[in-house]
Parts: structure tokens; sequence; C-alpha cells
């Protein structure tokens, strides 16, 4: 199955300033159109840093997501790090630089700043907002804004599609992990095309456990749900 990577980045983020609302969107996303994301990363706006995850991540996955620092000022490095990564020149393009300065004519020289993309890539256009994104080879670089990076990721949404989505099935049970692990490893040996979770909450109510189970094989998603339920309802367990 493809696999994909999400790189966020910006100070903020490492420092807990901003909650990482963008890579669990993404995350969402990506499954739904057939990808397994097998890494979810932060990095602070330092060039050496984002370049050299880029490098990496492009070459190990078979798309990359990165999200963030495309505006115009100083910390705003990713189209610098970006280029870096793949060893290419930023060169202005042309058409783009225009349609920006003719859209923001207050200030168009420092919209033009956004038309300075990596040698060799697409610009991506921002329905929303000012500065565009770009993709070159497998990676495709979206804004930070959550609203900007959404609509964006929708206009791509089609060619990054890979296949069957992978579905998703979730309970909720008044219990413990300890209660259920054994339910819980049979269900991984009976269905090795389904990945299994848990996720336990201690309220004052008392302790709960969220079981998910992830496939894009509908058919042993649906047999394993079925067994995993039956044999949770075995050990006098049901969802609330």
């Amino acid at each position: 199955m493809p696999r994909a990577a999400i790189l966020t980045i910006g100070n903020e983020l490492v420092s807990g300033d901003r909650a990482n609302t963008n890579a669990s969107w993404l995350a969402r996303r990506l499954e739904a159109l057939g990808l397994t994301v097998g890494l979810v990363a932060a990095v602070p706006d330092e060039l050496d840093t984002i370049a050299a995850f880029v490098r990496d991540a492009a070459a190990r996955f078979d798309v990359l997501l990165v999200t963030g620092g495309l505006g115009g000022t100083p910390d705003d490095i990713t189209r610098e790090s970006v280029a870096a990564a793949f060893a290419v020149e930023r060169r202005e393009v042309p058409e783009l630089a225009d349609e920006l300065r003719g859209r923001f004519t207050r200030h168009p020289d420092y919209a033009a700043r956004w038309a300075l993309l990596p040698d060799g890539s697409r610009p991506l256009a921002n329905p929303l907002g000012g500065a565009p994104g770009f993709a070159l080879a497998n990676v495709y670089v979206l804004p930070g804004l959550p609203a900007e990076m959404e609509a964006m990721f929708e206009t791509i949404a089609g060619e990054l599609a890979q296949g069957a989505p992978i579905a998703s099935w979730r309970r909720t049970y008044e219990t413990t992990e300890a209660a259920i692990v054994a339910v819980l490893e049979e269900a991984v040996a009976r269905y090795p095309q389904v990945l299994v979770g848990s996720y336990p909450a201690f309220e004052p109510a008392g302790p709960s456990v969220e079981v998910v189970l992830k496939s894009a094989d509908g058919p042993a998603l649906a047999a394993a749900s079925a067994w995993l339920e039956a044999a949770l309802a075995a050990e006098r367990l049901s969802a609330p």
C-alpha cells in the first residue's frame, strides 16, 4: 500500500504555542484516499533541518505533504528549504508573479515574493488566500493556515488518490485494556490485514477503552469487526 509522510513546519508548533491540527486533518484525509501515513513530524523554522527532513522523507515515502512557512516574513523559509533539499535554485514564475501583483495592489512586491519557487516545481493555487503552494516531484507544499491548507489540499486530492480508502470501525467499551488484551491479541492473529488499536481513558465515571480497527480490505474489516464485537460481548462487555 502506498505510504505518505506529513511534515508540519513552524516554531509555534514545536514550542506548543499552536496546536498541530494540520497533521491530524491530513492524516485522516490521506487514509480516505488510500495512503498509509507512516510518519508525522513537526520541525522548527530552520533551513537545514527542514531540508534534511524533506530530502530523507521524499526518498522513503511515496508522497510527502508539507505545511507551513509560505508567507513573506523572515521565518517563512519553506520555499528556500525545499529548494535546498532538491539542490535547485529558486526562480520567479513570471505569470504567477504578475497575477499576485495584480491581486495585491497595495503591496505588490511583497506578494511577488510568493512566486519565487524551487526550479522545476508546479504552483498550486490557494483558493482562500494569497501565497500559492507548490509541488516538486513527490513533495506537496501547502500553507500553514488550516482553512487555506484544507482548501488547497482538496484541489490535489484527486491526484493523490491511490486506491481503496482505509476504512475504520470503532467502539468504546467501559473496561480496561488489561481486561480485553487477550481478545485484542487474538484479533491481530486472526486478521493480519487489519490494524487493531486500543486507546484507554480514565474518567471520574470509570475507565474506558476505544477499540479501533482499520483496513483497506473491506471484507476483512467487516469480518474482524463482527468477530471482535462478538468476542467482547462474550466477555459481557458492550459499547455504551
